[in-house]
């Protein structure tokens, strides 16, 4: 079975590797698209934290079922899947507490342990969301929107609020997607006009702004004089994180969606001055899963105009340097096989 390894940074490989041994409790796949994501370009890039090379990566998957296993699970051969990617313990502080996104020994498929760039794999069944309406394509855009939905979570956003996103790739789209279902006003800034455009084009956004020395004035006149009650950061730059403790309004909060390899610093006296609130969003719970899928059924979610590019599964080595640094791209998706 072929496989795409990425030996160390900037560099995929193709190898040969073995079939997947199906263990209990595990759900035998196979992989029909597989989107791709922030975390599989930082890694490319040699700024993906918690990693270590060689890695199959990949974890935003289309899936079908091949063998649903021996336990009884509610799965058929045939079901249309979304994965949920993180492998919790089931036992720490954090999975008894109903958090298993941030359990303490998790396992990120693609991350932590080997991916989904080959065209079957051997899952845990518990971890799959099946879908008789979504197509390959929607299924493997789940997670993503799994991360924003999530991030919105965490901060509780609320109907009357005015709300920043910062950065308009895929995990901030999500942020966007969630923010403006509950009601509240947003505003997206990004470094990229092709990004904002975006925005304003595909998903109504009014609001946009680029990042600068204006910025907190733009948004005083965008909120009609006041700061955003929450401020979303899903770059994963540590610049613009540090930044984002200025613009929000006494009272606020910041959530930290991106992440990097370092240390974010701020002015202790404008944190405790404001009052502010710091929240850190890490992957995403099961319900949320199901939620999404529920509401992409129900044609409340149109995930279609992300998709700007596509690949094939063995064209990864040779063309991955294309999509790797290209502001352009929202989403590219690979197919795997049909």
């Amino acid at each position: 079975m072929i496989q795409v390894v990425l030996q160390n940074p900037g560099k995929f490989e193709i190898t040969e590797g073995a079939e997947p041994r199906q263990g209990p409790g595990e759900a035998l796949v196979r992989v029909h698209r597989l989107g791709v994501c922030g975390t599989d370009i930082h890694a490319f890039n040699g700024k993906q934290p918690f990693f270590s090379y060689p890695r199959i990566v990949g974890h935003e998957l289309g899936l079908e079922v091949i063998d649903p296993g021996g336990e009884p699970n509610g799965l058929r051969r045939g079901d249309r899947c979304s994965l949920e990617p993180y492998f919790n313990c089931g036992r720490c502080i954090a999975c008894r507490r109903g958090k298993p996104n941030c359990c303490s020994e998790l396992k990120v498929f693609g991350v932590h342990v080997d991916g989904g760039m080959r065209p079957v794999i051997s899952v845990p069944a518990r971890k799959l969301h099946k879908s008789d309406r979504l197509t390959y394509d929607q299924l493997a855009l789940v997670e993503t929107l799994a991360i924003g939905a999530h991030a919105v979570e965490r901060a509780d956003v609320g109907k009357e609020e005015f709300v920043l996103v910062i950065g308009a790739g895929p995990i901030g789209l999500g942020v966007i997607q969630f923010v403006m279902a509950r009601g509240a006003a947003v505003a997206v800034m990004d470094v990229a006009e092709t990004r904002l455009d975006f925005c304003r084009r595909q998903m109504g956004v009014t609001r946009t702004l680029s990042p600068g020395p204006g910025a907190a004035d733009i948004l005083r006149e965008f909120g009609g004089g006041d700061l955003p009650t929450a401020v979303f950061d899903a770059t994963g730059n540590p610049r613009s994180m540090a930044a984002a403790f200025d613009l929000p309004a006494h009272g606020g909060r910041i959530v930290f969606v991106g992440l990097f390899q370092g240390e974010v610093t701020f002015n202790d006296p404008n944190f405790h001055r404001r009052e502010l609130t710091l929240l850190a969003s890490r992957n995403a719970l099961p319900g949320t899963f199901r939620d999404i899928i529920s509401l992409i059924e129900a044609g409340r979610i149109d995930t279609a105009p992300w998709i700007t590019n596509r690949l094939a599964l063995q064209d990864i080595p040779r063309r991955f340097p294309e999509f790797a640094g290209d502001p352009a791209i929202i989403k590219t998706m690979i197919d795997v096989g049909d």
